[in-house]
């Protein structure tokens, strides 16, 4: 019996290893199964590992699934670009008035430069807040899986960098169910599970598969 029930854990073991490492994440029965039965001290902990493997089987699953581009913005490397650069313009201003305020209070400056620098440095902060605010809502690539249950849609972060989402199908509005019309320069990316809105352009951006993106929004004519 001790020897049957040692056997139990280095192959549960290394399958957890294998699902943490990014391979298959379903946890194979064979071995395993038969030892449920038998030992029932052993029901407990292994069941717990079982809801933990299956949790992060699903989201392995999410991000190493194939999928295929059905959607993408050509702009959105001049958008990062520009969400970049608005985050250096800030940070660049605000270095600079701390020396400002110093030379003002040793007398060597004016009021109007001290004036003039936080009036900048105020604007350079609320253009940074509007520009990401708007950005990080812009779409840059869609893409379906083979199964056509998952979407997958990358936008841009606060700081300009890429970041993917994953959702069910079933849970994305139609162009026709967020309100907008087909024939309008900016669509809304919406989902009943959430308020979260995201843009994108079906007239400045490229629909890459046309039977794939109908599949997700409905029909474009």
């Amino acid at each position: 019996m001790l020897r049957s029930t040692a056997a139990v854990f280095p192959r549960l073991t290394s399958q957890l290893l294998s699902c943490a490492r990014g391979s298959s994440c379903v946890l194979r029965s064979s071995g395993v199964q038969p030892h449920l039965a038998t030992h029932g001290r052993l029901m407990a902990p292994i069941q717990q590992c079982s809801s933990q493997v299956i949790t992060l089987s699903k989201y392995c699953d999410l991000s190493t699934q194939k999928y295929s581009v059905i959607y993408k913005l050509p702009h959105i490397k001049l958008l990062s670009g520009l969400s970049r650069l608005k985050l250096l313009q800030t940070a660049i201003t605000l270095v600079i008035l701390p020396p400002v305020y110093y030379l003002y209070l040793q007398g060597d400056v004016s009021s109007f430069l001290v004036s003039y620098s936080t009036g900048i440095a105020v604007f350079a902060g609320v253009m940074l807040y509007t520009a990401s605010h708007f950005l990080r809502r812009v779409v840059g690539m869609m893409y379906l899986d083979s199964s056509q249950t998952t979407l997958k849609v990358s936008h841009l972060t606060f700081w300009g960098k890429r970041h993917d989402m994953y959702m069910p199908l079933s849970d994305v509005m139609t162009i026709g169910d967020a309100g907008d019309a087909v024939g309008e320069p900016i669509l809304k990316l919406k989902r009943f599970s959430t308020p979260q809105t995201l843009y994108f352009s079906v007239r400045f951006g490229q629909v890459v598969d046309k039977r794939a993106f109908e599949k997700v929004f409905g029909s474009l004519t």
